[in-house]
């Protein structure tokens, strides 16, 4: 009896663990179906026919590929920034304790802790009150506080994996701090660094709340599609640049999982 009791559960998780599943991924299905659907309002369902001319005539847009090629841009130089600070702060805060530190950690963390529109806003009076116009660089600056936070955490996970022995003994054996950085700890940290740059990445490139805040007149491409709900006309196009935005942020999460899955977990990969 206690054992058809716990099946039935089992099969009861499941079914809701499925179900939840389908229930997130169904519209980026649908949108994936949409992108390839031969009606021209794009939003015909069952599609009437596949074909490829949609992506022919997104990839012909010069404005697709301005936003694309900003929202590149911008991602690269977040995610570079955040590389640099995230792996300095980890290094200078996984050992030693001193007066503040949980205060200097909280601080590293609060921007991906509090809603976006709360950093977008703060971002904005601060850029402000340098007299600093909204544009490429706030963008980055913008980013680049949220994608800092992912990249500090899966180093600092990593180094508390580390055994400080390795340190001790590269040092003992007449290494300065740069050689044992270089041979000993950078090899360490790589895997979980290219984690964290990758998932940097994928956030920045598809970042619109605080992206609104700091553009001025700028446009990337989740701006870019925004914008597009204003236009019917350009439904199908929409769909497919949607899809390749998804695809374009799917692949470096997944690549993140299986670089540090097996023990080696990616710390805050979720936003």
């Amino acid at each position: 009896m206690h054992s058809d009791s716990s099946n039935r559960a089992s099969w009861g998780l499941k079914l809701a663990a499925w179900g939840g599943l389908v229930f997130l991924h169904f519209p980026i299905l649908i949108i994936f179906i949409y992108a390839f659907n031969t009606e021209s309002s794009g939003f015909s369902f069952p599609p009437l026919g596949f074909t490829l001319h949609w992506f022919s005539v997104a990839l012909a847009r010069a404005d697709v590929l301005e936003a694309v090629k900003l929202s590149a841009q911008i991602a690269c130089l977040a995610t570079l920034i955040a590389m640099i600070l995230g792996t300095l702060a980890a290094a200078a805060l996984y050992r030693r304790d001193f007066f503040g530190k949980e205060s200097i950690s909280m601080l590293l963390i609060l921007p991906i802790a509090l809603p976006g529109i709360i950093t977008g806003l703060a971002l904005l009076a601060a850029f402000k009150s340098f007299g600093i116009e909204p544009g490429i660089l706030t963008i980055v600056i913008g980013h680049a506080t949220f994608c800092v936070v992912i990249v500090y955490n899966n180093a600092i996970a990593r180094l508390r994996r580390t055994s400080h022995s390795l340190i001790e003994a590269s040092m003992d054996l007449g290494a300065d701090g740069w050689q044992t950085f270089r041979y000993i700890v950078l090899p360490n940290l790589g895997s979980a660094l290219l984690a964290g740059g990758m998932l940097a990445f994928a956030l920045s490139f598809d970042e619109i709340i605080v992206t609104t805040f700091t553009a001025g007149h700028e446009r990337t491409l989740p701006l870019w599609l925004l914008n597009q709900l204003s236009r019917p006309r350009d439904v199908p196009v929409t769909n497919v640049v949607a899809m390749l935005v998804m695809l374009v942020t799917m692949l470096p999460i997944l690549g993140a999982y299986y670089l540090t899955k097996g023990g080696e977990g990616v710390a805050g990969s979720g936003k």
